[in-house]
């Protein structure tokens, strides 16, 4: 509850009453509680509100040296931005594969690579 306030204030709401951010966060937050070493992450930042986005990220930042978290992401700026390792797939293959800030920091690359 601590790393999400805003759970606190839902906590005897119903599931069916919370909105896509809200389940988001409890799903994260369920994750969280038994001290994972991993953390599978399928789209975390979908669909989701720019004040809940930053927050999931915050948090997921926050796991650095703790947790090693697996992220498929179509946000590349949010994805590579938590990550030290990035995987490019296109059509089922792997087209690139390395350091992560060196594709933040490669602009002719991130374009050719994702078209950003």
């Amino acid at each position: 509850m601590d790393t999400f306030p805003r759970l606190h204030q839902l906590r005897h709401a119903s599931g069916g009453t919370l909105s896509g951010g809200e389940l988001q966060l409890l799903a994260i937050g369920r994750a969280l509680m038994g001290n994972v070493e991993l953390l599978l992450l399928d789209e975390p930042f979908e669909g989701l509100a720019p004040t809940i986005v930053e927050t999931v990220w915050n948090v997921l930042h926050a796991l650095e040296g703790e947790t090693t978290l697996l992220l498929v992401e179509q946000n590349a700026d949010l994805g590579l931005a938590l990550a030290e390792r990035a995987y490019v797939i296109n059509n089922g293959a792997i087209a690139w594969s390395g350091d992560a800030a060196m594709l933040r920091g490669q602009d002719d690359l991130r374009r050719r690579l994702l078209g950003v």
